[in-house]
């Protein structure tokens, strides 16, 4: 797809400045080629813009004089740039259909706007969805529900009674509703606990490679509108995961933690079982959140990158931090007792000390 920059604007908004260039693509400030349009939302690579071979540019009102290149202004240059993106390089149409080599149980609803791939599976009493694509080698179980204009890429299970809404993406290997990780306890041993409840993931959810979210045990475990997340991510049972939160890579939440909406989790940290996470909080990468945490804003827990040894040093010391501690409290009461012998003037009880 090709669009004039003034068409660009017509569609998203925004103000064209300097001309009107043919665009075909989208770009970096620093790889871009004549006909693509790049972007400046961080100011650390402002100076890219005098060396660009991009076409045009998407700004900020801030950085509007920073070129003399074609160009966009826009509050949100970033986000400006992922809906030009999605205009300039759409995903290919959903090709109706069901491949010869898909099974499709004569008890399941595959609607006939619905494409289905080679070696897919649809077993009875599933659902699948007006204009959804199931790639192939997926695995659509007993009483699954696909929403309308979901993609299932390939080899994705969907288990038993479990339900994706629209407009979703699911990416290769990732599994919904495998059963949770539950045990109980016994003279040694461990029993399981059936996991009777399924996972229900709501509209405009993306969720990556290799991702892994947990059946309930008893209540479904909850993925929230408009939420992201990325690969390699474990989502415990009976997790609840409110609207609109985005979780990167390697994340691991565990069973029955609830998180807010709007939040964003860093990629590898991890969240223990059944804390609550307020709305909007951000979790930095490698935090390792073991409390709730009630209020808004950015929480870090780990220790900075050093020399090994360095490192090790310190490590060695965190096993003595209860009784340091102890220590401490243990000298500032003297310290107290000290000044407050010193101050009601009892010069021969500070001398007694002193001489000891």
């Amino acid at each position: 797809m090709a669009l004039r920059l003034s068409e660009i604007a017509a569609l998203l908004g925004g103000e064209c400045v300097g001309g009107d260039p043919l665009i075909t693509s989208v770009g970096s400030l620093s790889e871009a080629t004549p006909g693509a349009i790049g972007f400046l939302a961080n100011p650390r690579y402002r100076s890219q813009l005098a060396t660009t071979r991009a076409s045009a540019v998407i700004l900020a009102e801030s950085e509007r004089g920073a070129t003399g290149l074609p160009r966009i202004v826009t509050p949100n240059p970033y986000a400006y740039y992922a809906r030009v993106a999605q205009r300039l390089h759409p995903t290919a149409p959903v090709v109706p259909g069901i491949d010869p080599t898909a099974s499709i149980h004569p008890a399941a609803c595959v609607d006939p706007s619905a494409a289905v791939g080679p070696g897919a599976t649809i077993e009875a009493g599933a659902v699948v969805g007006a204009g959804a694509s199931i790639g192939p080698g997926c695995r659509v179980l007993a009483g699954a529900v696909i929403g309308s204009d979901t993609v299932l890429v390939a080899n994705v299970t969907v288990c038993a009674g479990c339900t994706i809404g629209v407009r979703c993406l699911l990416h290769p290997g990732a599994v919904i509703g495998a059963d949770g990780f539950g045990f109980a306890p016994d003279q040694g041993r461990w029993v399981k606990i059936p996991q009777i409840g399924a996972v229900v993931v709501g509209d405009d959810v993306e969720i990556g490679a290799n991702t892994t979210i947990d059946r309930g045990a008893l209540d479904d475990t909850v993925v929230g509108e408009g939420c992201k997340i990325d690969n390699l991510v474990q989502v415990g049972h009976n997790v609840r995961i409110g609207p609109f939160s985005v979780i990167a890579g390697c994340v691991g939440i565990a069973g029955s933690a609830r998180i807010g909406t709007g939040c964003r989790i860093g990629g590898a940290a991890g969240i223990l079982g059944h804390l609550e996470i307020a709305d909007g909080v951000e979790v930095s990468p490698f935090t390792l959140v073991t409390r709730s945490i009630h209020q808004r804003g950015k929480v870090t827990g780990y220790m900075p990158v050093q020399e090994h040894d360095r490192w090790l040093q310190n490590a060695a010391q965190v096993r003595h931090l209860a009784r340091m501690a102890d220590r401490i409290k243990e000298l500032e009461a003297r310290l107290s007792a000290l000044e407050s012998n010193t101050g009601n003037g009892r010069p021969g009880d500070r001398a007694g000390m002193e001489g000891e």
